[in-house]
């Protein structure tokens, strides 16, 4: 039996203090008023894992991210009670990546510690930008000097794997604002920064009334000197927006990026799943979980459990599949990787990628299939190539 892609665990925590217009993830703004159902919440997540442990078997997880909305509402108990359960389900990995994304609002700042202490051992925190007049663009709630402080605390909590998360492209911004929001954060030595443009998705508040965005001319220029930036104080590029030190690279990005498997609990959560055919074939499934929070709840006394909806991935479509994923690493993926994890041979795409390194998108390598710097500025045309006919 051929070897399984490795495998994950993504928990959705969908409550955010409030619902910033650039966001078109599943997160629920709340009321001041409102207490969070932390206790039904989590009871809600230890049964869905327990489903996991049915649907994916005792297979190992090589990394957990915790994200959201924001997951640092909520207690540490919280999280002592969610890892101890995790680790009950499934085995770890030696070293086993457990990420919390968290916000620099003083009210989880406190939390640090015993964030830690629960066997969370890397936070992402969601910075965005330093500048005051960016971060009310944003609709953030809080200000550069807490983004400063809330870094200081994960370090005196004992975090030594810190992700930074900023933007650019902003309203308002040029590449002086840009360079500085860098420089903020070079400043605070993060192991990791998640460096990406804002755009405008559906069913957003920007999206139905845009901001004045920097033109395209602007964004060649600030990329280019945010990239030069990075690269010059360590942060090695290996992704369109991911930027590491050496060997702080997200093992969970990654193992999305190289196609491998996840399994996800929670409002909204989604999970991949790949099991080997007796005849060879490949079988990937999607799915995800009840959306809305109130129903999410629900679902635990649901005999039908919390899967919402489920899809088979056909074969003809794997290798598209795995290309938006594997073709936003720098590095790009080897041949025998394709073959490998596609479940398709390469012959099938030939004349295709010699369409796409005859318009500059892909690189002239002989052992890796990786996009040109041309290809990740445009690599929604890059797939369209892939995918077309």
């Amino acid at each position: 039996m051929l070897e399984l892609p490795p495998l994950a665990l993504y928990v959705h925590v969908p409550w955010c203090v409030r619902k910033c217009p650039y966001c078109d993830f599943n997160s629920h703004g709340i009321d001041s008023t409102q207490e969070l159902p932390e206790q039904a919440y989590l009871a809600a997540l230890l049964a869905d894992l327990e489903q996991e442990v049915i649907r994916a078997g005792s297979r190992e997880l090589v990394s957990v991210f915790i994200g959201g909305g924001t997951p640092s509402l909520m207690s540490p108990d919280f999280y002592h009670t969610l890892t101890k359960g995790i680790a009950q389900r499934f085995e770890l990995a030696p070293g086993c990546e457990i990420t919390l994304e968290a916000n620099p609002g003083t009210l989880e700042q406190g939390r640090f510690a015993g964030y830690r202490d629960s066997g969370i051992n890397r936070l992402s925190i969601g910075i965005q930008s330093f500048q005051p007049e960016q971060l009310k663009a944003l609709g953030r709630i809080h200000d550069g000097e807490q983004a400063h402080h809330a870094v200081t605390s994960a370090r005196r909590a004992g975090f030594d794997n810190l992700n930074l998360d900023l933007m650019h492209g902003l309203p308002q911004q040029d590449v002086a604002l840009a360079l500085d929001d860098i420089d903020q954060a070079l400043s605070l030595s993060p192991e990791h920064l998640s460096w990406y443009q804002l755009t405008l998705e559906p069913n957003t508040e920007f999206y139905s009334h845009p901001p004045a965005l920097p033109g395209d001319e602007a964004l060649w220029d600030i990329q280019d000197a945010g990239h030069a930036r990075l690269e010059a104080a360590g942060l090695k590029r290996y992704e369109i927006s991911a930027y590491a030190r050496s060997g702080r690279r997200s093992r969970h990005n990654l193992n999305y990026w190289q196609f491998g498997d996840y399994i996800g609990i929670g409002a909204g959560a989604h999970g991949k799943l790949s099991r080997w055919l007796e005849d060879g074939e490949l079988r990937v499934e999607r799915y995800w979980k009840s959306r809305q929070p109130d129903a999410y709840l629900r679902r635990q006394h649901d005999p039908r459990g919390f899967l919402a909806g489920s899809q088979r991935v056909d074969a003809a479509a794997l290798p598209l599949e795995f290309a938006m994923n594997a073709l936003r690493l720098i590095e790009g993926v080897s041949f025998d990787e394709w073959r490998r994890t596609s479940g398709r041979p390469l012959n099938e795409l030939e004349k295709k990628l010699a369409l796409a390194r005859k318009k500059g998108l892909l690189m002239e390598d002989s052992i890796y299939l990786q996009a040109s710097p041309q290809g990740l500025l445009f690599l929604n045309d890059l797939l369209a190539l892939i995918s077309d006919g």
